[in-house]
């Protein structure tokens, strides 16, 4: 067996894990009174025990999964101690208890009700939000667990392996190998896991380490498109950097960013009752574009390469100059200051580009390119 058998194997057991907990809580939701949403609070606290049991089980495999896969590689390291599977569990990920986090649900269909959606749709809203938060837990708790156990064997690290057809931003952190204290990213649903390897050139022999080029270049132009955006899709297929075109929508207007301690609700409510972030178009000298804002600070690639390409402007603001006209010295406020242009979204730059050539230079200039 390989180890990215082994992986897979640890992967399906999870998952299994995952789906018993999510058909539980689908049918204590299902028993629930449209006419009484309160009353979630004690199936909720049961499901939080139920929950809780499933975040240890998961959690308690983690020691024999990085043994196993290491063994496969020749390797067979003295951990500085073993997981304790109770630390994993009891608490959701973002800190709070267990709970609190699964009266959410009610939150949410009572927010699709308040905003007009139908009884049928809003708890249909309620029960999709719970499926999420029950699967991630699980997966959660598994995946701490197993970045612990790599903590414990001395010169052990981990590739990070994709899971299905995953999303953009796990494709293009995936196949790299990390070190034992590199932190794990990952967003709700998120299926990805670790790959324990002894060292890079371990991960490299057994297969583990791959280009994440390799995983767009898999997908069909629908399933990059999905994945990636159309514009994003295009640019990469026209030579932008995966990393640039992926990595520019955390800092795009409208979006929300990774990583925040808001609820699902929360940013649902931000993003004026959306259940996902979508593009906004932001005025530029008359003109309404996508831009972001990620990359553009003095150590960015992004804006390195505007400020090479003379991505600059000038606009008034407040400078007093004398200049010599015919009859003497002339005082007049110029108003003049040097700012950073913002850096276009790759839509924009296929709206604007009047040529492939030209969409490319733009590509190279705002740093999608490289």
């Amino acid at each position: 067996m390989t180890t990215a058998e082994v992986a897979q194997d640890h992967y399906r057991d999870r998952q299994a894990i995952a789906a018993a907990v999510a058909a539980e809580a689908a049918e204590a939701w299902r028993e629930l009174n449209p006419g009484d949403l309160d009353a979630w609070d004690l199936p909720a606290a049961q499901l939080a025990v139920v929950l809780t049991g499933a975040q240890q089980q998961a959690a308690s495999a983690a020691d024999d999964y990085v043994d196993t896969a290491l063994s496969e590689q020749g390797a067979e390291p003295s951990p500085a101690g073993r997981v304790d599977p109770r630390r994993f569990a009891g608490v959701a990920s973002d800190g709070r208890p267990l709970e609190g986090l699964l009266r959410s649900p009610v939150v949410a269909t009572k927010l699709a009700l308040a905003r007009g959606t139908t009884v049928p749709r809003a708890l249909a809203t309620g029960q999709a939000t719970l499926d999420m938060m029950v699967r991630t837990q699980v997966a959660d708790a598994g995946r701490a667990a197993d970045g612990v156990a790599v903590a414990a064997r001395p010169s052990t690290g981990y590739v990070r392996m994709l899971q299905g057809k995953s999303c953009s931003r796990c494709a293009i952190l995936a196949g790299r190998y990390y070190r034992w204290s590199a932190g794990f990213w990952r967003h709700p649903r998120c299926d990805c896991i670790h790959v324990p390897a002894r060292g890079e050139q371990a991960a490299r022999s057994e297969g583990l380490v791959s280009d994440p080029k390799e995983f767009f270049n898999s997908l069909s132009p629908a399933e990059q498109a999905q994945l990636f955006t159309k514009a994003g899709a295009q640019a990469i297929r026209d030579g932008a950097d995966m990393n640039q075109v992926v990595n520019a929508r955390r800092g795009a207007a409208g979006l929300s960013k990774p990583g925040g301690r808001l609820t699902r609700e929360e940013q649902r409510m931000l993003r004026g009752g959306r259940d996902r972030g979508e593009l906004a178009r932001t005025d530029v000298f008359g003109q309404q574009v996508f831009t972001t804002t990620e990359g553009t600070t003095t150590r960015g690639l992004a804006g390195q390469r505007m400020r090479e390409q003379g991505a600059r402007t000038t606009r008034e603001s407040g400078e007093t100059v004398t200049r010599r006209a015919r009859g003497g010295d002339v005082q007049r406020t110029v108003n003049r200051r040097r700012v950073q242009a913002p850096r276009l979204m790759p839509e924009s730059i296929y709206e604007l580009a009047d040529s492939r050539d030209d969409a490319i230079r733009l590509l190279k200039r705002f740093g999608y390119i490289i």
